[in-house]
């Protein structure tokens, strides 16, 4: 018979009392059940109630006492560190680790003290026996201030709008350079001796140590670490000012470099692949660039393309160019580049892509084709129509009536006259406004009912105005014809936004308003205010004003800081975003119109607002366009700082007609191409206003 032996007695033994707890702790708990069941519901609620309420009240003080409590260890912490220094030992730090070598060993820090991988960090002086070296003696430490951590602040929105010098606290002044922001981003591989990049898909931003710029907002936050050795107190940091004119030469030296290095000779850079494109084979860059250089004071580079152009610009190819944009760049760059130079050479050349454009106006109409053969000699209209648009036929007028008056040639000027008469006089317009087309075989306006000062028929307006001035203001019909016009545009064609009431230019469509506005035609704002200078109605000059502020907008409503090609305005009255952007219109080509008139509204008002605006476009072209292997690209996204979409292409226009603008903007010197002397042709090349010898 089996006989439970002590072991089985023990193992019964406790194997009933955990039955008899477990039967126990279940009693107690039905029996807890049944008293919270006797409850009433009132009761039960205002039990729960205080429970919540506990509850809530110990999340809330929770972070205060974690700090109150942090705090109290870190200052014992500080205590006990102080106390070794009146020892004259200091203590290891955590993740410090001892090691064993002879005072004053080089691999060995303060106090025979180093970091190495030799011993486990979470070992102190004592945990090692026989590790600690001896003491050097040091001079007595006076105790360092603990610094109190600063208050915490907000993190800002990481969507907030505008350009990134309008998303941090401004204590520094706008004239200091800020940082291009690492976002994107990429790390980019550090080769020694080479400046670290930042990058984002498709192209990469240069951290350039020439526009370091202050610290960031969230870097500002940042305890500033503090030399236990240095006592004296701390002096207010000089931040120097950037010199702004300075930033444009190194922009232009930048933007040169990389069309030097990979495009010499062609007509633009194509700046992330590191190749070039063609449009007319003629150099446009180096022709639209000269008198940038000269005004900029780059004397080498100036003198490397000044070879270029003597040595290997040829006019005679068999090369189609449109009409308009090789006179507003090319003749118009030599005769500016001849005028302030006095160089003959730039002269000779302006005559013979003069006279070769000529053929163009042969057509039964008089109104030009749009294309010229240069080296045939021959001209015609694009395949697909025998239109011409507006702005291309009326916009070469300054460009070939000066030719005229240097070459003592009438032919230039009588060619182009002669399209403005026609144009003064012709049915179609609608207050002054014109319509975009007009055909080369009957001098008819076609395409009618559709009004716009953006593309097509911007500059058309600009030079009425600029003709008359150039002229002397001695023809009146010009005057006439602009007065007209920008009555026009305000009866029709003027709207003011919904949010913030920002007036804009709009377009109509047979009689429906679009409230459509190009960057295009942020040009308005300056050619308003050169009419109102030379003694046009004071209402110009205030329309000026407010539309220039429109069109800074543009830009700080942007998540870049950079307008989009094509911006459509919200018209209802609520809260909102005034600037709408469509996708397909989201791209910056890098356009000059907006520095344009910041240039010409602060030279006429000396308001530094606009300087800053200008300084803020700058920064943000640098940060979204620059590409360090030199150059600077055009963009697809506006809205996008992460990834803008660099498109590969620097039109010539960016060193020609932007960085130009930039540096007048900021230059002190207002005799610096003066705006008494001087009439700028669409691509910003300066032509002498004509002095008429006294009646």
């Amino acid at each position: 018979m089996y006989s439970p032996s002590r072991k089985d007695f023990i193992a019964l033994t406790l194997s009933d009392q955990h039955s008899r707890s477990y039967n126990n702790g279940k009693h107690r708990r039905q029996s807890c059940w049944r008293k919270w069941k006797q409850l009433s519901r009132l009761q039960r609620s205002l039990i729960l109630f205080l429970l919540a309420l506990l509850l809530i009240f110990g999340l809330l003080f929770y972070p205060s006492f974690s700090e109150q409590w942090g705090g109290m260890s870190d200052k014992a912490v500080r205590e006990d560190w102080d106390e070794d220094w009146e020892r004259g030992l200091k203590p290891v730090p955590p993740g410090v680790n001892p090691v064993a070598g002879p005072a004053g060993d080089p691999a060995v820090g303060l106090a025979g003290v180093a970091v190495g991988p030799e011993l486990d960090p979470g070992l102190g002086l004592a945990a090692a026996p026989g590790l600690i070296p001896e003491v050097i003696p040091e001079p007595r430490r006076p105790k360092v201030p603990s610094i109190p951590k600063p208050p915490a602040k907000k993190r800002p929105f990481p969507n907030k709008r505008g350009p990134p010098s309008l998303q941090k606290e401004r204590n520094v002044s706008d004239s200091l350079v800020k940082p291009a922001e690492k976002v994107p981003v990429e790390k980019a591989e550090e080769k020694e001796g080479e400046k670290p990049l930042v990058s984002w898909r498709g192209a990469m931003i240069e951290a350039d140590e020439a526009t370091e710029p202050p610290p960031s907002a969230h870097e500002k936050d940042a305890p500033v670490p503090v030399n236990p050795e240095d006592t004296a107190p701390l002096a207010p940091v000089s931040v120097k000012p950037v010199d702004r004119l300075e930033m444009v030469r190194e922009a232009f030296r930048h933007a040169w470099k990389g069309y030097k290095e990979f495009a010499w000779g062609h007509d633009e850079l194509k700046p992330v692949s590191k190749s070039y494109g063609e449009w007319f084979g003629l150099g446009l860059t180096i022709i639209d660039a000269l008198d940038t250089m000269w005004i900029l004071g780059l004397k080498e580079e100036f003198e490397e393309a000044r070879k270029w152009v003597e040595t290997e610009l040829s006019f005679s190819k068999n090369v189609d160019v449109n009409l308009f944009e090789s006179t507003i760049r090319i003749l118009g760059g030599l005769l500016s580049t001849y005028h302030l130079t006095g160089d003959e050479m730039f002269l000779e050349k302006a005559k013979d892509i003069g006279l070769r454009l000529m053929p163009a106006f042969k057509t039964p109409s008089k109104i030009p084709f749009s294309d010229v053969n240069i080296g045939k000699g021959t001209a015609h209209p694009p395949r697909w129509t025998s239109d011409s648009t507006l702005a291309e036929v009326t916009s070469v007028q300054l460009e070939f009536r000066e030719l005229s008056r240097l070459t003592q040639d009438p032919q230039y000027q009588e060619v182009v006259n002669e399209v403005m008469r026609l144009v003064h006089k012709l049915p179609g317009k609608h207050d002054g406004l014109v319509p975009m087309f007009i055909n080369t075989n009957s001098g008819q306006f076609t395409h009618k009912g559709v009004f716009t000062l953006g593309a097509r028929a911007d500059s058309y307006y600009e030079y009425l105005l600029k003709q008359w001035i150039q002229g002397g203001k001695t023809e009146p019909d010009l005057l006439e014809d602009y007065l007209e016009a920008i009555e026009g545009v305000k009866k029709h064609l003027l709207r003011t936004s919904g949010p913030r009431k920002l007036t804009f230019v709009g377009e109509l469509n047979h009689n429906r308003f679009n409230p459509k506005m190009d960057h295009l035609v942020c040009f308005l704002p300056g050619t308003l205010a050169l009419g109102a200078h030379n003694g046009l109605p004071e209402d110009h000059m205030e329309l000026a004003l407010q539309l220039m502020e429109t069109c800074h907008q543009m830009y700080i409503q942007m998540e870049t800081g950079l307008s989009p090609e094509i911006a459509h305005f919200n018209l209802q009255p609520y809260d909102g975003r005034d600037v709408d952007v469509k996708p397909a219109d989201r791209h910056n080509l890098l356009r000059p119109e907006t520095v344009e008139s910041l240039f010409y509204l602060y030279r006429f008002t000396k308001d530094a607002k606009y300087r800053d605006w200008g300084w803020d476009i700058l920064e943000s072209f640098n940060k979204y366009t620059r590409v360090p292997s030199g150059g600077y690209t055009s963009i697809s996204n506006v809205r996008d700082p992460v990834n803008p979409g660099p498109r590969d292409k620097m039109e010539s226009f960016f060193l020609g007609e932007t960085l130009k603008y930039f540096y007048l903007l900021f230059s002190d010197d207002l005799e610096l191409l003066s705006l008494d002397k001087y009439v700028f042709n669409t691509e910003a090349h300066p032509l002498p206003i004509w002095q008429l010898p006294p009646v």
